[in-house]
């Protein structure tokens, strides 16, 4: 094995390592976090204080539960929850389609939200993209359901699952192996980065993604997070977002637009899937997702945004 190949093999472990350290340590508090929230019961408390919005929705009152667990957890716990819903047979392809489109807009708040504030983008903007926009999406959904009489048959179940074990030391398991999962995928993802670097097809992509980029006001630059972002997941993008951040290979300005853009659009190849298992309709959880996401982000771009919060630094600590 040659310095060269030593050195390159020490150099991707090393940033896999610093790009994995940033994220364990917002993801395990943050799961933690949830897993107590859950059993005290904020879930379905949450699910109370959304159970008066699903009117709007055109949705039962029952389903707020799906969609708290999934603000909370992750939309496999949304799912979990509506399979064993009692009247989910009775729900309409639109009605799902509308549930579906909250679950992958509006999931895993506290893990995201917690990489996302990492990047620079507060708090409270998360919530409102993830939150309000799923519920300005939703009900735009459903208004054009209901006025073209569109998927308005009943529903039809894809797939359901068998019974899942719901015990701490299950959940402590799942964790696990979630964790070292992002381990390997980042590691995977970083290796595939130098490698197209190297043979220039990087390059190439950025000059096919510039044009969708400039639409959003977001620099050429970030085009990589954007791919493994958009097709992965917001936690894996976030993570290298992170990272370009910090090191000010990406702008504070292109780092908040575009993990702002991935908040609405992210991860979807596997959370698209897992929603049409329930029944859902592509023109909801994935077209309109993606037109809402490029509208809603057009608009946020050509504000000013010079005043936005930067991603903290590696050895920064929050102001007190």
């Amino acid at each position: 094995m040659s310095a060269k190949f030593r050195a390159q093999i020490t150099s991707i472990l090393q940033e896999t390592g610093l790009v994995y350290l940033t994220l364990l340590k917002l993801l395990v508090p943050a799961l933690i976090i949830v897993k107590i929230l859950e059993s005290i019961g904020f879930t379905e408390w949450l699910a109370t204080v959304l159970a008066p919005l699903m009117s709007l929705l055109g949705l039962p009152e029952e389903l707020s539960i799906v969609w708290a667990a999934t603000l909370l957890t992750n939309i496999y716990t949304g799912m979990a929850i509506f399979y064993n819903l009692p009247g989910d047979s009775a729900l309409t392809v639109a009605q799902v389609t509308v549930l579906g489109t909250l679950m992958v807009v509006g999931h895993g708040l506290p893990v995201e939200g917690a990489v996302a504030r990492k990047a620079g983008v507060p708090w409270w903007l998360t919530l409102l993209l993830r939150v309000g926009g799923a519920l300005v999406l939703g009900s735009l959904l459903n208004l054009v359901y209901q006025w073209t009489g569109w998927l308005q048959e009943a529903n039809q179940l894809v797939w359901r699952p068998e019974q899942i074990d719901t015990s701490l030391s299950a959940w402590a398991w799942a964790q696990l192996q979630t964790l070292v999962t992002i381990f390997v995928v980042i590691l995977a993802l970083i290796s595939l980065l130098r490698i197209l670097r190297a043979v220039g097809i990087e390059r190439l992509l950025h000059a096919l993604l510039y044009p969708m980029l400039r639409l959003l006001g977001i620099g050429k630059d970030a085009a990589n997070t954007t791919i493994i972002g958009i097709t992965l997941g917001l936690s894996f993008g976030g993570g290298l977002l992170i990272r370009d951040a910090q090191s000010g290979r990406l702008s504070a300005r292109d780092a908040f637009l575009t993990l702002a853009f991935l908040g609405l659009c992210h991860s979807l190849i596997e959370d698209t899937l897992l929603v049409m298992l329930l029944g859902a309709d592509l023109s909801g959880i994935l077209w309109a997702r993606i037109l809402f996401a490029f509208l809603i982000i057009g608009i946020l771009a050509r504000l000013p945004l010079s005043d936005r919060p930067q991603p903290e630094r590696p050895n920064e600590r929050p102001a007190a």
